[in-house]
């Protein structure tokens, strides 16, 4: 579905009203990798999990609104060429979950953030690889340009949130990790392939506000 024809329930003003709607926390307080893979749970569920944030940010088309992912550099150390949303972790000098994940936007792909509109967050999201994420929603209006961090970023690009929010897009895939099958959801848009912690947390936003 192209940003074109994607219906008006899919604009950055009806983003906004469903984020502020209150809903009933989940039941273990937070999503994550365990939930389609119970058997992990004791190496995802646990205290020493390191803070991180991510920006997920809708940008406002008069005709249907994309959300802004990023290639991560094949040099990273975690979830090294995959496909995320601009985020890091958490540092002790960052005011809160929001303000770091306005910070690592910025020094990612250049966007200032006075340009993003922070509506709050959702649920966090712990992962496989030790993080607890704290996926923070936000709206930007177009005409910005990005400056990407090439020590971190190979490229930036939009999907329409028509197309992330169609749970016929969300499959399940799996690979075999520590001797044992792993799941995860995976939802290839073109050349792109979206998968794993990324998918999840969009998985998580489309239970939380659209399903």
């Amino acid at each position: 579905m192209s940003v074109v024809d994607a219906p008006v329930v899919f604009s950055a003003q009806d983003f906004r009203r469903r984020a502020f709607i209150e809903r009933e926390p989940p039941e273990d307080d937070f999503y994550g990798d365990h939930q389609l893979n119970p058997d992990f749970r004791s190496l995802i569920v646990k205290p020493e999990l390191r803070a991180a944030a991510v920006m997920i940010a809708a940008v406002d088309y008069p005709d249907g609104a994309s959300l802004i992912l990023t290639k991560r550099t094949e040099r990273l150390r975690n979830h090294a060429g995959q496909i995320a949303f601009p985020g890091g972790r958490i540092d002790p000098e960052d005011a809160s979950p929001e303000d770091a994940a306005l910070r690592e936007t910025e020094e990612e792909i250049g966007l200032d953030r006075r340009r993003i509109e922070v509506l709050g967050r959702l649920p966090d999201y712990s992962t496989g690889s030790g993080f607890r994420i704290a996926p923070v929603l936000g709206i930007i209006k177009p005409g910005f340009q990005l400056v990407l961090n090439p020590d971190e970023v190979d490229a930036a690009f939009e999907v329409p949130l028509a197309f992330l929010m169609d749970p016929a897009n969300h499959a399940r895939g799996s690979r075999i990790w520590q001797e044992r099958e792993r799941f995860f959801y995976e939802m290839p848009f073109g050349d792109r392939y979206i998968w794993g912690v990324t998918a999840g947390v969009i998985r998580t936003l489309y239970e939380r506000l659209y399903a």
